[in-house]
């Protein structure tokens, strides 16, 4: 009997679980696309320069580099249902703050707050649904799992420039409410109950080396948007400042073994360690290629921000579509060919913008955004579920954190890269098709990116031995929480 057989039907107190996380998980991934489209706007009521309302993202970034590491030391701490409804309730707190901001300082502060409960609601909403699926049919969860992740980066600037075209910019965090409260509600009644708070030691040498080295590396990235690039200070500084306290955390870590704050043991397991470095660079090709899209609508052909978001709905459109089977397949034949086929695709659908210009015809580029989002789905899909494959019910949260840590950088590295790319290009561009050449340029890396992701694919592990999964949905459910 095949292993989709075994598993075909999905015990409904998962699903319980995974449409109480979905509603919370939706107000944070919108949240920070939203929010992108809105910077100007943002300087300009609010009275201030653009390098100081750009610390309205830095900051909610950073403060998600701070609170990702601790999820899963909290987790034991106080049971997942406790941590997910304080950190929902922490970023509903944010969002009620933020939209009442009287000027930058305190927006930043707020988005700060946002941060912190975003930060612990990422990886612990992929430990939630992964603990309650037991090891089985980990593709068709995580294809509902991750629809806001995929989905995020194309709806959120629509839904960011309908709200400046018609309604104040508090409007942009009061939008988070309703999903907040709902979410709230269903996850009171329908998670888990925990069991009683109980002690856990707090690695606390492993927390000093770990947090501070994602803030310097998220800063450092961040900061290459700006004239310089990677030659700046405030590049180059926090860069080698994080990667070395990356490099003590990991020895830390390696030493202290299950006691460290993130267990780096687990990426012996073949499917995390490879899975996370697909995520990697899935996160450079999502993030990287959405940075320098609604540029070249905007900055080459001039549209508004809201006409831009409206023709990025199609590659929503490809991503929705094939999310759903894309996890059927990947519990039945494993992830390794619809990585390849799905970073393909990203690659054709990337590939009519390196040669698009001024006046490319416009049905033919959101052929290709459709094109693009239907590969983005069945990469996305099947490697976040291959992270989780064959662990036990302890082992989960720290794979979260690994997992999302990978994705986290490499959209952050993806967007520095392309950024830096592009700018020098635009700053070297004497004339329009100068500043074409540039943006062709850029999708060209962005199809570069996707090509390496083919190549790398194929390390992968295959299909799943049949005899693994009744072993792992075991030792999911019954496997004893991390001491």
């Amino acid at each position: 009997m095949s292993t989709a057989t075994v598993d075909s039907k999905i015990d409904p107190a998962a699903w319980r679980s995974v449409w109480a996380v979905l509603v919370g998980a939706l107000a944070v991934i919108f949240d920070t696309t939203i929010v992108a489209v809105a910077l100007h706007t943002l300087a300009t009521d609010l009275h201030t320069s653009v390098a100081t309302i750009q610390w309205v993202s830095t900051g909610y970034l950073l403060a998600l580099g701070v609170t990702i590491p601790i999820t899963g030391w909290a987790q034991r701490i106080l049971g997942a249902k406790r941590l997910w409804i304080i950190a929902l309730s922490v970023f509903l707190i944010g969002s009620i703050l933020s939209s009442l901001a009287w000027d930058a300082p305190s927006l930043i502060a707020f988005r700060i707050v946002q941060g912190v409960g975003g930060g612990i609601m990422l990886p612990l909403m992929s430990t939630i649904v992964m603990q309650a699926a037991g090891g089985k049919n980990l593709g068709q969860i995580m294809s509902v799992v991750s629809l806001p992740a995929v989905l995020g980066p194309i709806l959120g600037p629509v839904i960011g420039g309908i709200i400046l075209s018609h309604l104040h910019w508090s409007f942009l965090f009061w939008v988070n409410v309703p999903f907040c409260v709902v979410g709230l509600v269903l996850a009171a009644i329908m998670l888990p109950k925990d069991g009683p708070v109980r002690r856990a030691p707090f690695d606390l040498v492993g927390f000093v080396l770990m947090a501070p080295a994602l803030v310097a590396l998220l800063d450092g990235l961040s900061n290459t948007s700006k004239d310089g690039g990677f030659s700046r200070a405030d590049v180059i500084w926090p860069l080698v400042i994080g990667v070395v306290l990356l490099v003590a955390f990991v020895a830390w870590a390696l030493r202290r073994k299950a006691r460290a704050l993130i267990d780096l043991m687990l990426l012996k397991h073949w499917p995390l360690s490879s899975s996370s470095i697909l995520l990697f660079l899935s996160g450079i090709t999502l993030y990287g290629a959405m940075l320098v899209l609604p540029l070249y609508f905007q900055q080459l052909r001039g549209m508004t921000p809201l006409e831009a978001g409206l023709l990025l709905i199609p590659q929503g459109v490809g991503t929705f579509i094939s999310r759903s089977f894309a996890g059927r397949l990947s519990d039945r034949i494993g992830s390794r060919w619809l990585a390849i086929a799905g970073f393909a695709i990203v690659a054709l659908g990337t590939l009519p913008f390196a040669f698009a210009g001024l006046h490319t015809n416009e049905i033919w580029l959101m052929a290709a955004l459709l094109v693009r989002g239907f590969g983005l789905g069945i990469v996305t899909v099947p490697l976040m579920a291959l992270a989780f494959r064959g662990l036990e019910r302890a082992e989960v949260p720290d794979a979260s954190i690994i997992s999302r840590i990978a994705t986290q950088v490499g959209g952050a590295f993806g967007t520095a890269v392309l950024a830096v790319i592009l700018e020098g290009a635009l700053n070297s561009a004497t004339s329009s098709g100068g500043a074409v050449a540039a943006f062709q340029g850029a999708f060209w890396w962005s199809i570069g990116f996707a090509a390496v992701g083919v190549g790398l694919a194929f390390l992968l592990p295959g299909k799943a031995p049949v005899a693994a999964a009744p072993g792992a949905a075991v030792a999911a459910s019954a496997a004893p929480a991390k001491p």
